[in-house]
């Protein structure tokens, strides 16, 4: 068994896409994986997106990952890789200028 603390830090949180990122990754791997709020509020598969979203977990959250099967480093390698890099999510909000990419729909309409 394997077992980490994440912190979830991009200001967005642990939200769909975020989620579906981590399910991605997680489902690669054969070893069971949980995470777990350390408030004790709420635990998920993390192979489940609806699990992983009701962990409700917003940007500062702490998660115990824990992971228990004969692929348990590895899964914990790569979500450690995922947490560290925000889930992409900071170089796409780079890239997109936080998601504004400038465009405007104001005079579209007359307004």
């Amino acid at each position: 068994m394997v077992e980490r603390i994440f912190t979830v830090k991009g200001r967005l949180g642990l939200h769909a896409r975020a989620a579906a990122k981590l399910v991605r990754v997680a489902s690669r791997f054969e070893c069971k994986l949980q995470l777990e709020r350390l408030d004790d509020s709420a635990s998920a598969d993390a192979k489940s997106i609806l699990s992983v979203l009701m962990l409700a977990a917003s940007s500062g959250t702490d998660l115990r990952a824990v992971a228990e099967g004969t692929d348990e480093k590895e899964a914990m390698s790569a979500l450690d890789n995922l947490f560290c890099d925000s889930f992409g999510e900071e170089s796409r909000d780079r890239t997109n200028n936080g998601g504004n990419s400038g465009d405007s729909l104001e005079g579209t309409w007359g307004l």
